[in-house]
């Protein structure tokens, strides 16, 4: 019997969000393109990574992007990306770690999109990040105390998202559950036209 339940709750939800994207947001590692792509997969909507958009259409990775323009160039690029993106949703994109940082594109995303936080503590970033080596922002001598200082400029820029969740080491679809519970809560309490106005 918990299927229909469970369809109900999609349902509702994709109801609630018309044409608008959920946009994940938060630092590197804390699991953007993971519940992405499984939260996309359970709503029945697009998935799109943000990074990959990026790289696709600049045919080099953000790292190369980084190392022969700098990262200005770089934000600029994200940016144009991310507002295209913006404009064929319903779908879930997922953010890099400083997308949601530039006011431009905060404001877009707060007109044609719901944003989700997903905020972590430093020692599950560290463990998730520590396994790959294509953050540029994290090439300095000491990765850690780079990582603490992003969290404290960009943690409470982050706290303006429309919904927080929690990112833990626990099963990917604990979070999606999570995160369709705190965006029916949100919607709901937010009719399309509110949310749009901007």
């Amino acid at each position: 019997m918990d299927q229909p339940k469970e369809m109900n709750s999609t349902e509702a939800l994709l109801s609630l969000l018309g044409e608008r994207s959920i946009v994940l947001v938060g630092l590197m590692g804390c699991g953007k393109s993971s519940v992405g792509r499984r939260l996309a997969s359970r709503l029945g909507i697009g998935f799109v990574d943000a990074d990959e958009e990026i790289e696709r259409v600049a045919a080099k990775t953000i790292v190369e992007i980084f190392a022969d323009h700098g990262e200005a160039y770089f934000r600029d690029g994200e940016r144009r990306v991310i507002g295209r993106l913006l404009a064929s949703g319903p779908q879930v994109l997922a953010t890099g770690g400083g997308a949601f940082i530039n006011p431009e594109t905060r404001a877009k995303i707060r007109e044609r999109g719901v944003s989700v936080w997903l905020r972590a503590e430093l020692p599950v970033l560290m463990r998730r990040v520590s396994k790959r080596d294509t953050r540029p922002l994290l090439k300095s001598g000491d990765p850690e105390a780079t990582m603490r200082d992003l969290m404290a400029k960009r943690y409470p820029v982050y706290a303006e998202a429309d919904a927080t969740v929690e990112s833990r080491d626990v099963p990917h679809d604990v979070i999606v559950n999570e995160v369709i519970a705190a965006l029916k809560t949100k919607l709901a309490k937010v009719p399309a036209a509110g949310l749009n106005q901007g």
